[in-house]
């Protein structure tokens, strides 16, 4: 299970980065939840994306440090692309269901006006 969690998790940072914004019905279950957000299923992490690629249309999420351990993964990324900061971090906590992202926990320094 170790390997699927990793992969899937791996799979949603290159759909985010490559604005592959139809690949969250494919990485997400339907009943997806993002606690930060307080937001449910697959199309709210669609409209999430692109609102955050509308912000930030050169930003890329590179993962520095992933932790796997069953169904869950912790991960610790940058976002390179957001001007007038130094790279924000941010750290995410993934529940993996069926080879697909359940829930989400994060927190995030990335400063929003």
């Amino acid at each position: 299970m170790t390997d699927d969690v990793r992969a899937v998790a791996r799979r949603m940072y290159e759909a985010f980065n490559a604005h592959d914004h139809a690949a969250a019905r494919e990485i997400f279950t339907a009943d997806f939840h993002s606690h930060p957000l307080g937001t449910t299923g697959q199309e709210s992490v669609t409209r999430a994306w692109q609102r955050f690629h509308e912000a930030f249309p050169e930003a890329e999420v590179v993962v520095e440090d992933m932790v796997v351990e069953g169904d869950k993964a912790a991960v610790r990324t940058s976002v390179r692309g957001v001007p007038g900061q130094q790279p924000p971090t941010m750290l995410e906590i993934f529940r993996v269901r069926d080879g697909r992202i359940a829930e989400l926990w994060g927190l995030s320094s990335l400063q929003r006006s």
